[in-house]
């Protein structure tokens, strides 16, 4: 029995043998084939590389923000906690920190927030950096340990502590030189010696500060004014569910103890969210979005590789006929046409990551450094990672497999008498020319789908574009300066500060005028300065944009004077109290008729004062202005401005506290030149005061256009592959159907058909394939328009836009017959002689 059994697994095994010999010998003569004549493997893999490089260059630019785990370990059980707003989870104030601090799912907790100036001084000359405030559980939370000294212990961070300063990696090796010798020396922040306690690991880049503050919160707060980041690490077991229902039970039970509504809770719900969502809010639309473009697109590319690959099975129809009247077996003539698969998958994937690459490193050379999408993606991080491969290499094998399968599929239904015998005299035989009118229909189909997308964002980039901004940025210069808060600690210093130093920068030979504000009209995204308790007489309260202004403010800066007047220099403290609202303002509170009216703002629970600090009467209607790009909806706010002078006290200790001041002058020439004169004039009225971002006003707009200019280019790339592929593709199927009816085309000629009717009655066919394509298109745009409402919201435009969805059929249209064209001149000129004697 033994010697049976060792007889059989020896026939199992030669048998396995011939089989896998078989195999990679049909495998090794269809590689050695297409290799010898690489035309077509060179066009399909081309064709397959095109749809990989997009899908590996869209899937770098988020790899790295979006499906990257955060740098910390566990991250996965980190949470933040706080307000839900439109699906994420927001800011909370102090109290509610302290309130939802100790939840019994809660491990570890942490609070940060990032400062976007604050003045230093001690390492090299004065700078302005940005500082992360954060409470000493914030790094035990990350479970971040500093490389060099320590965390912040709890005599720093409480309410008049020591004075201590954390250095980031990056600050440190820059200002330091990487001397570890740093800790215990000491460094000036806001003229106050702060001891450097500790570096902070190179990976760590948190709201990409430089330095970080103690936030120094009291025991118990009644704040509401400061805002936070909550950061907590769930305890084992806990779910962000739970974590979230056990906020929204406690917050409910401080309303109840406050005696406020139910109604309070439900306007501001609390929950828990993954911190790295939170930390990418607002991202994922746009993320999905390109992703599902370059999905469309490489659709797109798969259907136009299905349509070489069925033309090479109807080739090989007489090969295959021959080997399956001899007996070969389906396995076996079907190893041809997937090896030849293979091999176009393997070289697609080749070309198609060179490609990706390329697209990379010129994203990386032209990306403008604020354009929108370097939210969700980093240019540093641009690089093709593992899972760019691993994707790249799963796409280009099933896609090449796939569109071998159909051609195989085909070469199957050939094998019948019928199909061998019509596709002797014309290729695809009347049994499979509806392959070819499928494949036109779904290829336009997706063209219009994904141009329809691409026509929308184009519309709106276009329109973008072209719309005035409100102001006009020609030579004039800019810089931010935030007062020393040693120096300068209360209100009346820091506009006298302002004062002298406006003054001084007048006096430059070739500024025409100086003046102050406390935002740019344009490009000042870090945040915004909001005014609370304003209230319209016998009006509900509301909240706006406000701004503090110098005068000359809009005259400098070119900003129309629509009703009344500007301020003048007379608007001081201890005269009128005046006000400017812009239209959208005066439209928003004032139907439109805001002259002469007052406005009033009762002080916020602040510990000062609870009195009214402010009742202006409005002087002047302003032209509205586009504060952070025209690709912005929401950039065109309701304002308040005031004269810097009467800026309430309160108001500007807050302002200061979160935002500099800016400064501008209007000059001659190229604003450019007077960077040093300006240096020169701020050190003469105060010599240990920074100043940053030192910019003209024409450089702050060309950075909000160039995201506009930048996405019209991609965009437009997007669209131009589409609208390539799609003809490539309608010419293809078209020629192939035209030479599939050569013999019907030369016997209708032989029976009296002119060429011009040949020509027209494939034109004609065509035509109504593509108008089926784009029918199904069109249709599939607005069932799927949900995926674009959020990314198209973000425009400003409406999903519906039949300026774009015209453009599509117009283009796609004239794209077809041009397509169209070619194959039918060929019909046209067709000999039946030559045709008939091919039988």
């Amino acid at each position: 029995m033994a010697r049976i059994a060792r007889a059989a697994d020896a026939r199992i095994a030669r048998g396995v043998r011939g089989v896998m010999g078989i195999a990679w010998s049909e495998m090794w003569r269809a590689w050695r084939a297409s290799v010898r004549r690489p035309g077509f493997l060179l066009l399909a893999s081309g064709v397959l590389a095109l749809g990989i490089g997009v899908m590996s260059t869209v899937f770098s630019m988020i790899d790295g923000v979006l499906l990257e785990p955060l740098p910390y370990p566990q991250a996965q059980q980190l949470a933040a906690l706080g307000p839900v707003e439109q699906g994420d989870v927001g800011l909370v104030s102090s109290q509610q920190y302290q309130q939802l601090a100790d939840l019994p799912g809660v491990a570890k907790h942490g609070l940060f927030r990032v400062l976007p100036t604050v003045n230093v001084a001690g390492s090299d000359s004065p700078v302005m950096v940005s500082a992360l405030e954060m409470d000493r559980g914030l790094l035990p939370t990350l479970r971040v340990r500093p490389v060099l000294g320590r965390n912040f212990d709890l005599a720093e961070d409480r309410p008049h502590g020591a004075p201590a300063v954390l250095l980031f990696h990056g600050f440190w090796k820059r200002h330091f030189g990487g001397n570890p010798s740093v800790i215990g020396r000491s460094m000036r922040v806001e003229g106050v010696a702060h001891t450097i306690v500790g570096v902070l690991p190179a990976g760590f880049d948190l709201g990409r500060a430089q330095i970080a503050l103690p936030s120094a919160l009291p025991s118990q707060s009644h704040d509401d004014s400061n805002v936070f980041t909550m950061v907590v690490r769930r305890q084992p077991g806990s779910t962000l569910h739970g974590l979230g229902a056990q906020a929204v039970t406690r917050m409910r039970g401080v309303h109840t103890e406050r005696g406020q509504r139910e109604t309070d809770l439900r306007r501001e719900p609390f929950g828990a969210q993954d911190f790295g969502e939170q930390q990418h809010a607002g991202q994922r639309a746009m993320a999905v979005m390109w992703l599902a473009c370059a999905a469309l697109l490489l659709l797109l590319v798969v259907v136009n590789l299905t349509n070489l690959m069925v033309l090479r099975s109807m080739n090989r129809d007489h090969e295959a006929s021959i080997r399956g009247a001899l007996g070969a077996s389906p396995w076996r003539m079907a190893l041809p046409l997937i090896a030849e698969g293979l091999l176009i998958g393997l070289v697609a994937l080749l070309i198609g990551q060179a490609l990706a690459a390329s697209g990379l490193l010129a994203l990386r050379t032209c990306m403008p450094v604020d354009w929108m999408a370097v939210e969700w993606t980093r240019p540093d991080g641009l690089r093709l990672g593992g899972r760019a491969w691993a994707l790249a290499g799963f796409i280009s094998v099933l896609s090449a497999l796939m569109a071998a399968s159909l051609g195989l599929w085909r070469g199957r239904a050939a094998l019948s008498m019928t199909s061998l015998r019509e596709g002797g005299r014309s290729g695809l035989g009347r049994r499979g020319a509806w392959v070819g009118r499928v494949l036109v229909i779904a290829q336009v189909a997706l063209a219009s789908l994904l141009l329809c997308a691409v026509g929308i964002f184009l519309h709106t980039l276009l329109d973008n574009a072209r719309t005035n901004l409100g102001f006009d940025p020609r030579g004039v210069l800019t810089f931010e300066l935030a007062p020393v808060e040693r120096t300068y600690p209360d209100a009346s210093a820091v506009q006298t500060l302002s004062r002298r130093l406006t003054e001084r920068l007048q006096r430059i030979p070739g500024v025409e005028q100086a003046t102050m504000t406390t935002n740019l009209p344009a490009g000042d995204d870090r945040g915004q300065f909001n005014i609370g308790g304003l209230h319209l007489p016998g009006g509900e309260e509301f909240n706006e944009q406000f701004r503090g202004v110098g005068p000359g403010y809009f005259h400098l800066f070119g900003i129309h004077v629509l009703k009344g007047r500007a301020f003048a220099d007379g608007d001081v403290r201890g005269g009128e109290a005046v006000a400017i609202v812009n239209q959208r303002f005066a439209d928003v509170h004032y139907g439109g008729h805001a002259l002469g009216k007052t406005i009033q703002q009762f002080a916020l629970k602040r510990p000062r004062t609870n009195v009214n600090i402010l009742s202006a009467r409005i002087v002047g209607v302003v032209a509205n202005t586009y504060q952070f790009g025209p690709e912005d909806p929401d950039s065109v706010r309701p304002i308040l401005y005031l004269p810097f002078a009467q800026m309430p006290e309160d108001d500007l200790l807050v302002f200061r506290g979160i935002e500099p001041l800016r400064f501008a002058l209007k000059v001659h020439g190229r604003p450019e030149r007077y960077r040093a004169a300006v240096r020169r004039a701020v050190a003469e009225v105060a010599p240990d005061q920074p100043i940053s971002r030192l910019y003209s006003m024409a450089d702050i707009v060309h950075d909000i256009t160039s995201d506009t200019k930048f996405s019209l280019l991609l965009v437009g790339v997007l669209g131009s592959l589409a609208l390539l592929l799609a003809s490539v593709g309608m010419y293809a199927v078209m020629a192939m159907a035209v030479t599939a009816r050569a013999r019907e085309f030369g016997v209708r000629a032989a029976m009296g058909a002119s060429p011009r009717g040949l020509l027209l009655q494939v034109v004609r066919s065509g035509l109504v394939q593509i108008a089926w394509g784009l029918i199904i298109g069109l249709l599939m745009g607005v069932a799927g328009s949900g995926l674009l409402h959020a990314a198209v919201a973000q425009l400003g435009r409406r999903m519906f836009d039949p300026w774009s969805m015209a453009a599509v059929c117009l283009v796609l249209g004239a794209a077809g017959v041009m397509a169209c064209l070619a194959p039918a001149r060929r019909a046209g000129r067709v000999q039946p002689m030559l045709v008939l004697r091919g039988e």
